[in-house]
């Protein structure tokens, strides 16, 4: 015979807030994690499942925190490729982030990010139509890599504050 449970008898560490964001609550209590709308709760809140204490977050808080220093390198190898002209590159980093970036549920970033791949694909955002004016391409590729950046630094903060690292 099957037992089954009501949704309401089966209690989450974390669930998703009607906004969007993370709501924890350990001891019955509930209150949202201010990630904003930039981080997927659903996403992130699977990297921390893995986390074997919900105090220390030891395993969430490195793949974050790799991420960060993966980030701020390939922003550094973007700035590096759009002085060289490189769409081939600028493409594929931008593909590499993207998938980094999707991950941890960033979706901001990841969405940019999308955009950079295409960009360098000779593509439009979308990536479905072509782009042959190498010019073009490069504009919106220098673009779009600001736009991640604010975005990255956005959600640093929010992640940053998530793991109590406000002054890191």
């Amino acid at each position: 015979m099957a037992t089954t449970h009501s949704a309401a008898s089966v209690k989450s560490v974390y669930s998703t807030g009607t906004d969007g964001s993370i709501v924890q609550s350990e001891d019955g209590s509930a209150g949202a994690l201010d990630l904003g709308a930039d981080i997927d709760a659903a996403t992130f809140e699977q990297i921390l499942e893995m986390d074997d204490d919900e105090e220390e977050r030891e395993f969430s808080r490195s793949i974050v925190y790799d991420f960060f220093t993966q980030a701020e390198g390939t922003f550094q190898k973007m700035d590096s490729n759009l002085e060289k002209r490189d769409l081939e590159q600028l493409s594929a980093l931008g593909h590499f982030l993207k998938g980094s970036s999707a991950t941890l549920g960033l979706t901001k970033v990841k969405d940019s990010c999308e955009k950079i791949q295409h960009y360098g694909a000779h593509k439009d955002a979308t990536g479905i139509e072509d782009e042959l004016d190498d010019d073009i391409c490069l504009k919106n590729c220098k673009e779009t890599i600001e736009q991640a950046k604010k975005e990255f630094a956005e959600v640093e903060i929010a992640l940053k504050r998530f793991y109590r690292d406000e002054g890191s």
